[in-house]
């Protein structure tokens, strides 16, 4: 079995444990070494939203992808833990995208749906488990579907639609779906049980989300921090740069990371 496919098959496997996988996302080199060196990461998680901003552009397949899938080859290189990337909407084309990203030591990803219609929705996600495969291994894809983040005030409807989608990428063998958006316990009982236990991936919105630990009990497979990990850092050092601006220090307790 190649390094790869060991990764590949390590990832699958900390999706399909007991214990939720808990994946702060990264954006660069460093980022991702100092997640990775954190007692208990088992996996690494790349963000969209962060990269893009790093280079000074704006979410939404705006980077271009030869910039963007640069970063994650960068990323794979500098860590020994699977990588799974995310692969917004898929660039057009899921599959080459898909290709591409194994090329750069990527084992899973992200793949938005954006509520085309679920014949396209699905066919996209079979490309990238198909490119898997041609590659020879079995990545892991975490299928993202935007049903409640385009709600229109209906959240019952929402859910429905984000269960129906749910379902049919599960059926075509993505083995968790995404769905963004959900933060209320009731609607996250409500995804477990339309889909089942241990499927269901969700981000960690902060002073919104359950703890990681309550959402691994209600049968949630995943969380993971999308941009927010970012903003994390980003107000550190705001706060950080008030403070000295301000006539006071750099905070006490910064210790040597990088």
């Amino acid at each position: 079995m190649t390094d790869l496919a060991a990764r590949a098959r390590a990832l699958a496997d900390l999706h399909a444990a007991p214990q939720i996988l808990v994946l702060a996302n990264v954006w660069d080199v460093v980022s991702a070494r100092v997640v990775a060196a954190t007692e208990g990461v088992r996996a690494l998680a790349t963000a969209s939203h962060g990269i893009a901003a790093t280079f000074g552009y704006e979410d939404g397949e705006n980077i271009p992808l030869d910039l963007h899938l640069d970063m994650v080859r960068r990323i794979t290189a500098a860590v020994d833990l699977p990588v799974s990337m995310d692969m917004e909407a898929g660039y057009g084309d899921a599959g080459e995208t898909t290709r591409r990203a194994v090329e750069a030591g990527v084992v899973g990803g992200n793949l938005e749906d954006g509520m085309r219609p679920l014949d396209d929705a699905v066919a996209a996600v079979e490309a990238v488990l198909g490119a898997g495969r041609d590659a020879g291994i079995d990545f892991v894809l975490n299928a993202r579907t935007d049903a409640v983040l385009h709600a229109d005030g209906d959240r019952d409807r929402a859910l429905a639609e984000a269960v129906r989608r749910g379902r049919a990428f599960l059926a075509a063998g993505a083995p968790v779906v995404f769905v963004p958006g959900v933060v209320a316990r009731e609607e996250v009982e409500t995804l477990v049980e339309g889909l089942g236990r241990g499927t269901l991936s969700l981000i960690s919105v902060p002073g919104a989300s359950l703890p990681a630990r309550e959402l691994q009990d209600l049968g949630v497979a995943r969380v993971s921090t999308g941009p927010f990990t970012q903003r994390v850092a980003l107000t550190a050092l705001q706060d950080a740069t008030a403070g000295i601006v301000a006539g006071g220090t750099l905070p006490a307790g910064t210790r040597v990371l990088n």
